[in-house]
C-alpha cells in the first residue's frame, strides 16, 4: 500500500514537471521575412506606383520595421503585365510583394494576357487615388457643365490628355463622352507630369490628372480644377491655392455628372502563402500607416486614406473588378478574344 502511494506520488510529481517543462518552452515564432523582400512596381520609374512604393521602402527603412531589406524593382511590361505575372508565377514566395493600382483590372481586360486579380493573394488596400477634371486656368470655365456645354458645341475639338492608353485616365474620358453626348479627342502622354504640362502649354483643354500629378500646377495658378470624381469630397481643409482646398473642389456628381472614379493603391503576395505570412505584412502596413512620413505624403498627394484587409478588401476588388469589365466593355476597350 505504502508502495503504491509512493509510486501514485512520483507519477503526478513527474507529471507536474513534464507539464513545468511544456509551459516553459517558447510558443512557435512567429513568421518573418528571413531574406530580401522584393517590392515590384508594375509600372515605370516616377509615376505613382513608383512614388509610392519608394515612399514606402523609405518609410521601412527609417522607422526599422522589417528585419529584412525591401528592394523597388520596376517592371513595366506590358502595361504592367510582366510585373503581374511574375508574382503570379512565384508560388508560395513570402518574399516578394507588389503594389497595385487599377492596371491590376484594367491590362487582363484590354490585353488578353491570362491574369486576373484573384491569381495573387491580396493584402491590404493602402489608400484610393483621387481623378480630378483640370482646364487651363486661363480658359473661361468655372464649373464642368460649362466646359461640356463648351464642347458640345465644338464636336472633335476639345482634347483631353491622359497617361496611356485603354487606362485609367482613357477609361475616364469615355465615361464622360458616355454620360454627356460629348467626343473627346484623347492625347496618351507617358506620365502625369507631361499631362500637366501639356495643358499648361494649351496643347490640350482639359486632363482627368491625379491630385498629386497636378497640384504644383494649381498651387502657380496655372491650372483650375473643376470636380473630382469621388462619391464625396476630399477631406482636405489646408488652403492649397488662391485659399482654396481640396474640399473646397465639389464633387462631379454635385455638378451634375454622375461619374466616380477611384485608383487602388493596395498590396498583393503571390499565391499560396500562409496566413501568418499575410499577417505579418499587413502588420508592416499598418505600422507604415501611423509614422508622420505617410501621413504627410497622404495629405500632399489629396489621397482617399481607406484601408482594407481580409474579406472586406476581397469583397471591394470583386466588385472593382466588375465595374472595370463594364466601363471598359461600353467603351470597347476589352481585348478580342
Amino acid at each position: 500500500m505504502k508502495r503504491m502511494r509512493e509510486r501514485a506520488a512520483f507519477t503526478v510529481a513527474a507529471a507536474g514537471v513534464i507539464a513545468a517543462g511544456l509551459a516553459a518552452e517558447p510558443a512557435a515564432a512567429e513568421w518573418k521575412p528571413t531574406r530580401t523582400i522584393e517590392f515590384i512596381v508594375p509600372a515605370g520609374t516616377g509615376g505613382g506606383a513608383d512614388q509610392m512604393a519608394r515612399m514606402l521602402q523609405g518609410i521601412i527603412q527609417k522607422h526599422d520595421l522589417s528585419p529584412q531589406p525591401v528592394v523597388v524593382i520596376n517592371k513595366a511590361g506590358g502595361a504592367g503585365a510582366e510585373g503581374f505575372l511574375d508574382v503570379k508565377g512565384s508560388n508560395r514566395n513570402p518574399h516578394k510583394i507588389i503594389i497595385t493600382l487599377s492596371n491590376l483590372f484594367t491590362t487582363p481586360l484590354a490585353t488578353g494576357v491570362p491574369f486576373k486579380w484573384e491569381d495573387m493573394t491580396p493584402v491590404a488596400m493602402l489608400a484610393l487615388d483621387e481623378f480630378v477634371l483640370w482646364v487651363n486656368a486661363e480658359s473661361p470655365y468655372k464649373t464642368p457643365m460649362e466646359y461640356i456645354e463648351a464642347a458640345k458645341k465644338e464636336p472633335g475639338k476639345f482634347s483631353m490628355g491622359g497617361t496611356g492608353s485603354k487606362q485609367e485616365d482613357q477609361i475616364i474620358t469615355a465615361a464622360l463622352e458616355q454620360a454627356t453626348g460629348v467626343k473627346f479627342t484623347y492625347v496618351p502622354y507617358k506620365g502625369g507630369g507631361d499631362v500637366a504640362a501639356q495643358l499648361v502649354g494649351n496643347h490640350v483643354q482639359s486632363s482627368v490628372n491625379n491630385p498629386i500629378e497636378a497640384v504644383s500646377q494649381w498651387r502657380a495658378g496655372a491650372l483650375r480644377p473643376l470636380c473630382v470624381f469621388d462619391e464625396k469630397r476630399i477631406d482636405i481643409t489646408e488652403p492649397v491655392a488662391d485659399g482654396k482646398s481640396w474640399h473646397d473642389i465639389p464633387t462631379c456628381k454635385e455638378q451634375g455628372l454622375d461619374i466616380e472614379y477611384l485608383m487602388l493603391r493596395g498590396i498583393f503576395m503571390g499565391p499560396n502563402v500562409t496566413k501568418d505570412q499575410v499577417a505579418w505584412y499587413v502588420d508592416l502596413f499598418k505600422k507604415v500607416r501611423e509614422t508622420p512620413e505617410w501621413k504627410d505624403f497622404m495629405e500632399k498627394g489629396a489621397f482617399n486614406t481607406t484601408f482594407m484587409t481580409g474579406d472586406e478588401f476581397k469583397a471591394w476588388l470583386t466588385k472593382a473588378a466588375e465595374n472595370h469589365r463594364n466601363l471598359m466593355e461600353k467603351a470597347g476597350f476589352l481585348a478580342k478574344s
